[in-house]
């Protein structure tokens, strides 16, 4: 099987069908090596240049949905292609790296490839694009939406004060208040308070009656 071909199969198992063909044409063109990783609490993706004989090199956690998953990618063939033009000068998500992104962006931005929601929340994303979606709370939960396997998670900031939720590290927190964009919470097996950010996606604990936190 020609690469081509091979790198179009692989790619439909992660981003919608109608963005194959261009994408598998760009990792040829391109000529990057594609690896998809284990899912990372820090990042989704990342770009690393040439180094010491290695080809350029971009990986994407395999656990997102096919929208973040192809937003992700675009963001990171982005940094490639301003490296290229520009070498390593930049700031990495400088004036340089947002032009490459809207322009790399602007072919699947149709309802053929995103949900309307999806596309209408990028288009107002692509008028200052950033480091990651997650500052971007409308694009942000508007691509959670379409996440798999929810297990009955819900966003934070859904959640009414004085509420129990269990969070992603597995402890049980209590939601007390907003300070700015975050909540403060106590873990309650130590009292130790803690701020999230409101689009943390967080799975409620119902409180029975007679029971205290």
């Amino acid at each position: 099987m020609h690469q081509l071909e091979r790198n179009k199969s692989i790619l439909h198992k992660y981003i919608p069908a109608g963005a194959v063909e261009t994408i598998a044409q760009w990792v040829y063109e391109y000529d990057f090596k594609l690896k998809i990783k284990r899912a990372r609490a820090t990042k989704y993706g990342d770009y690393r240049p040439p180094f010491k004989g290695l080809n350029h090199q971009i990986t994407i956690n395999h656990d997102l949905n096919k929208y973040a998953f192809l937003n992700t990618l675009v963001h990171e063939i982005a940094h490639l292609s301003a490296w290229k033009k520009h070498g390593d000068t930049i700031q990495s998500h400088g004036k340089e790296w947002k032009q490459e992104y809207r322009l790399l962006l602007q072919p699947f931005l149709h309802e053929t490839i995103f949900p309307a929601d999806v596309a209408s929340a990028l288009k107002e994303y692509l008028h200052n694009p950033a480091a990651t979606v997650c500052t971007d709370k409308k694009l942000f939960k508007t691509l959670r939406k379409y996440d798999e396997n929810k297990d009955g998670r819900i966003f934070l900031d859904e959640l009414p004060l004085q509420a129990a939720f269990i969070a992603e590290d597995a402890h049980t927190y209590l939601k007390l208040k907003k300070i700015r964009t975050r909540f403060l919470c106590t873990r309650i097996s130590t009292r130790h308070q803690y701020l999230f950010h409101g689009t943390a996606q967080v799975k409620p604990v119902l409180q029975q009656s007679g029971v205290s936190f």
